[in-house]
């Protein structure tokens, strides 16, 4: 085989595995902390139930859980790390957080983790790469080759404002609000390689073309590719990059649930698509960073424009059927909860903040929630009272 192909691994259609992005917090100040080294090594003296591997600056770290095919099995795992984390940050007297930003961290305190990959990747954005600190979750959907990938990626496109919208968890960046529900999106766009992916339909034609950016020096991996969804051919999945690090583990794994529930769906009903699809994708991305749920999102084939929390809706009962064979009826009924009540975390911490008006006490109530302190509803906050 030449060095050029990209061997697509085949992989059980549907399974589901979720990758975290973790904030460590210093308790004292609420601002992040270089302990990723520390807690790895703490963690893993025992076998942790899951894998657990640095991330490009010493003040994050990332989890992930192995593969699974339902949502109840997803959930636990990720409930088992999420406690052995805790019990180490005790030990270290630090604080582990999601979030999509750390809300008042400066880019240019951050410490470049001292491994081959991320010296590489701060030697060739700058200060970028210092920047890039910043939490999301990933979610790899198994395929069954290359071609279906492909072909299942371009579908999705449709749904990314949907789930910016529902895990946005970023509003506030290097102190200030953003007026943005998602603004670590921003973050992630100022690389070349972001965005979109290309509109290639068959496995071939993505070889053809990752061959090219190879021989001219672009790319030298899939790893280079910073795309709102990507192949992932070492794995046999597809990777939808854009979610927001939840505050907890249970709006994850609900997530991760839903993404595969839309997918049993679409892989039900063939339809054929073309690039128009991506007409209206950068517009309806910004809404839904922007304005999360309350954003609009256009069709590019007939131009209607619906609301999010709407477009969300519609799909959670289009998908309801799949979501029963997949028994992750339980995931959708919290989503629905989500919209009709709760709203995403960008709300939960807006209003945390109004009542606090601080940031270090939004974030360590942010760990708190991380915890399982705190019930996941905006108006469950932890006083100093209680």
């Amino acid at each position: 085989m030449s060095e050029d192909l990209l061997d697509f691994r085949k992989s059980q259609s549907l399974t589901m595995g979720v990758e975290l992005e973790l904030q460590l917090i210093d308790r004292r100040t609420g601002d992040l902390t270089r302990a990723a080294s520390d807690l790895i090594a703490l963690v893993t003296r025992k076998p942790f139930p899951g894998d657990i591997k640095p991330e490009i600056t010493e003040s994050m770290l990332e989890v992930s859980t192995a593969v699974h095919a339902s949502y109840s099995p997803l959930r636990a795992e990720l409930l088992a790390m999420r406690d052995a984390l805790v019990v180490g940050a005790d030990r270290l007297d630090i604080e582990v957080a999601g979030g999509g930003a750390h809300p008042f961290q400066r880019w240019y305190d951050r410490q470049i983790y001292d491994r081959p990959r991320f010296k590489h990747v701060a030697g060739l954005y700058g200060y970028l790469a210092k920047q890039f600190t910043v939490f999301g979750q990933h979610v790899h959907i198994g395929c069954d080759d290359g071609t279906q990938a492909l072909r299942l990626l371009h579908r999705l496109s449709i749904y990314i404002p949907q789930f910016i919208a529902l895990a946005a968890s970023s509003p506030y960046f290097q102190g200030v609000d953003t007026s943005f529900d998602c603004s670590r999106l921003n973050s992630i766009y100022a690389f070349p390689l972001s965005g979109r992916a290309p509109f290639l339909t068959d496995w071939p034609a993505f070889e053809t073309y990752f061959a090219k950016l190879r021989r001219l020096g672009v790319v030298e991996s899939m790893k280079d590719f910073y795309w709102d969804i990507r192949p992932k051919p070492e794995f046999g999945t597809i990777e939808v990059r854009v979610f927001d690090t939840p505050l907890t583990v249970e709006r994850a794994a609900a997530l991760a649930a839903y993404l595969q529930s839309i997918c049993r769906m679409l892989l039900d009903r063939e339809e054929t698509v073309t690039e128009e699809i991506y007409l209206a994708y950068n517009y309806n991305r910004f809404q839904a960073c922007r304005f999360g749920l309350e954003g609009q999102v256009l069709d590019s084939l007939t131009g209607e424009s619906t609301p999010l929390h709407i477009a969300v809706l519609r799909t959670l009962e289009a998908c309801r059927p799949y979501a029963r064979e997949l028994d992750s009826t339980d995931a959708i009924d919290e989503i629905e909860r989500w919209i009709r009540a709760d709203g995403n975390d960008a709300r939960w911490q807006r209003e945390t903040m109004q009542q606090r008006h601080s940031l270090a006490e939004l974030v360590l109530e942010s760990a708190d929630r991380w915890r399982g302190r705190a019930p996941d509803t905006p108006e469950g906050l932890v006083t100093p009272e209680s």
